[in-house]
């Protein structure tokens, strides 16, 4: 999938367009292709680092969630943990703990709207890179049979050494948050380098850190399919979008998203269209993304406003018609 900082809209957002007439030679720009979309970055160079280094940096730390978190390589980390027999105990690098304490986390306070353990359900609505060859929706019986595997409930994860045990035949699914992490680890690797300046996307997903050349704050418009986009300023902050038009199937007149709901099986047929968070780190941000796109427009929005959430919520009604509601800490930061 091609990209351009001026019309890329594929993943919620578009960047400004590039170059400016007066930005100075130190604002330059990189990308490439990773996780089956594609990555950017925008970035103050003031020592006029080597490009070929910069790139290296992100690649390598890129190179590293993949053959740990991405299920769509067999010999990666995660897929090994899905094929691993019953009673394994599996010890994670620091980069899979963090993401997992946090899918963790966010499934036991969310009551489950987000659950790591989600692979089997996923894959047999047509989802993913183990699909289900049957196109039909599952029977109540097989769906049952489904489901049983699922819960993050069965999952025992001992934070402090980094282990974690299968329990027999989960299969983990970290979707909803591992390319949010990715843009936060690809920001640690260029920080490493000595770079402070920088908007970093990944898929849709971008963190800003420091500022443009000038002082002004990274500028991202998102694509909310509303009339007006909003344009939000990212300095020191991230954003994650999830929504219902990117990934969808349908079969004899049924169209389903490919936001399962962990809690039920199904998938959510609520009339949230998209939902947009805020928050410093974009792992965060993705997660919470993932639990309010689950929640839908009446309990995820009263969850993110419980728990100060960032949030920009759009629905769509019967005739098409689209409706946006913010939370409070949204529009703080939108009149910060």
């Amino acid at each position: 999938m091609g990209l351009s900082f001026s019309t890329w809209h594929a993943g919620g957002y578009a960047n400004a367009a590039v170059p400016r007439r007066a930005d100075p030679a130190s604002l330059q720009q990189l990308g490439g292709q990773t996780m089956g979309t594609t990555w950017s970055l925008r970035f103050d160079n003031p020592h006029m680092l080597p490009l070929a280094q910069v790139r290296e940096a992100i690649e390598a730390a890129l190179a590293r969630v993949i053959a740990q978190m991405s299920h769509w390589e067999p010999d990666s980390l995660i897929s090994r943990f899905n094929t691993a027999p019953a009673g394994s105990r599996h010890v994670l690098p620091p980069e899979f703990a963090q993401v997992m304490q946090c899918a963790l986390a966010w499934a036991q306070t969310s009551g489950g709207a987000i659950d790591p353990t989600v692979g089997a359900l996923v894959a047999r609505w047509g989802f993913g890179p183990a699909a289900s060859q049957d196109h039909a929706p599952p029977s109540p019986d097989a769906l049952a049979a489904i489901h049983s595997k699922v819960g993050w409930q069965r999952l025992t994860f001992d934070a402090t050494d980094h282990t974690l045990l299968q329990p027999g035949g989960v299969q983990l699914d970290l979707s909803g948050i591992a390319k949010g992490f990715a843009v936060d680890h690809g920001v640690d690797a260029l920080r490493a380098l000595g770079l402070t300046d920088l908007l970093l996307e990944i898929g849709g997903e971008l963190r800003g850190i420091g500022r443009r050349p000038g002082g002004t704050p990274w500028q991202v418009q998102v694509d909310t399919e509303m009339p007006t986009p909003q344009r939000i300023a990212l300095s020191d902050m991230a954003v994650a979008t999830s929504g219902d038009r990117w990934h969808r199937r349908s079969l004899e007149g049924r169209s389903w998203s490919h936001t399962i709901d962990p809690r039920d099986g199904e998938p959510v047929t609520h009339a949230l269209a998209s939902v947009t968070v805020r928050h410093p780190q974009c792992m965060q941000a993705d997660a919470l993304a993932t639990v309010l796109t689950v929640l839908g427009p009446d309990e995820g929005q009263a969850f993110a406003q419980q728990h100060d959430i960032a949030a920009l919520f759009i629905s769509r009604a019967a005739d098409g018609s689209l409706t946006e509601r913010a939370t409070h800490a949204w529009q703080a930061q939108a009149g910060a």
